[in-house]
């Protein structure tokens, strides 16, 4: 983190602009040697670039471009690394900020300009900090295309949520992330649920499970790895992902008639409907069913399918594994349960993280 000085009130954060914090800010040269001297002694292989915006957004993002520059052109490093770009950052930068780093990030923080202002005043979703997310996803989406990804992040971009802090829904959230990701201007995107900070604007509010952070990450994975469409998650009638059940096993439940399957001749497709079975288990059992006369469950194990999860939805030779689905799935954490369950204090933001 290059500075921890901020001119912002996001109502989350320790170093908002009112926080009783300790402010240190370092160099472009500072925060380059530091990130090479330990890169040299073993102890980084990258680097992870944000910073607070202590006034003007410009001038600090010049800063941060100066010390990626620094890495890259003097030091000649040409490893990893991520810039996450501030709010109010100008075109110029991102496009600077795309040649630079292996991946550039831009918080969205909420799925609604209500929401995102409602978290910090000076935040604007729809006219600042989508349009630059977007830029800076074409960049990387083009440069690719055209076969020179090295020339803009070639990671791509990502992104972040402050999960549940006013009153958002996860098919509000994922909406948003689903449609960024289909247009191949979002890589992926992160959910940090929403915990109170002593001595934050935002100290009151009550804590968001942890488990729903969980639900948003697998139903994200749903949309970009499974080939899962946004209109088939399955939402509660609060229009949020449901605690009990992960949210393949949830859409596998609410559609009966398309099981059992039978792991023999079943498309790839439809193998990753199965809960139990990821993209690379269906890879393996599909190269494996070509030359391998398969037993029983153990079979299907060895290949790395989660048995116990995936036994009632699948049939092996016309033999359904399970009888029934797991009565109940075990979860990370009780219905409800919130990491921790006492108010955070820390003079690192959470963004600073994310």
């Amino acid at each position: 983190m290059q500075s921890n000085a901020c001119s912002l009130s996001c109502g989350y954060c320790p170093t908002f602009c009112g926080g009783n914090v300790r402010r240190v800010s370092l160099s472009p040269e500072e925060t380059a040697r530091t990130f090479m001297e330990a890169h040299r002694a073993g102890a980084a292989d990258g680097l992870f670039l944000t910073s607070g915006v202590p006034g003007r957004a410009r001038r600090a993002m010049d800063r941060m471009l100066e010390a990626v520059s620094i890495l890259r052109r003097r030091e000649g490093f040409a490893g990893y690394v991520h810039l996450k770009m501030l709010p109010g950052a100008e075109e110029d930068q991102v496009r600077e900020a795309a040649a630079l780093a292996s991946r550039v990030s831009i918080n969205l923080e909420g799925p609604s300009d209500a929401v995102v202002r409602r978290l910090a005043k000076e935040k604007d979703l729809s006219g600042d900090l989508l349009p630059k997310l977007e830029l800076a996803g074409r960049l990387s989406r083009e440069a690719r295309l055209e076969g020179r990804p090295q020339h803009a992040a070639p990671s791509g971009t990502t992104t972040q949520f402050v999960v549940g802090a006013q009153g958002e829904t996860d098919r509000e959230t994922l909406g948003l992330v689903s449609r960024l990701e289909r247009r191949g201007v979002l890589h992926h995107a992160r959910f940090s649920a929403f915990q109170p900070v002593a001595g934050t604007p935002m100290e009151g509010l009550p804590p968001v499970a942890a488990a729903r952070e969980f639900r948003l990450y697998q139903a994200e994975h749903l949309l970009r790895q499974y080939a899962f469409e946004f209109d088939e998650l399955v939402f509660g009638s609060d229009g949020n992902l449901g605690l009990d059940h992960d949210p393949k096993t949830a859409w596998a439940l609410s559609h009966p008639a398309e099981f059992p399957v039978e792991v023999l001749r079943a498309s790839r497709e439809m193998l990753l409907r199965v809960p139990g079975i990821g993209p690379r288990a269906a890879e393996r059992l599909i190269a494996a069913r070509r030359h391998t006369a398969f037993r029983g469950a153990e079979d299907l194990r060895r290949l790395g399918v989660e048995v116990t999860r995936a036994g009632h939805y699948v049939e092996l030779g016309g033999r359904r594994l399970a009888s029934r689905p797991p009565a109940q799935q075990l979860r990370l954490f009780p219905h409800g349960a919130h990491l921790p369950s006492v108010m955070w204090r820390t003079p690192v933001p959470p963004c600073a993280y994310r």
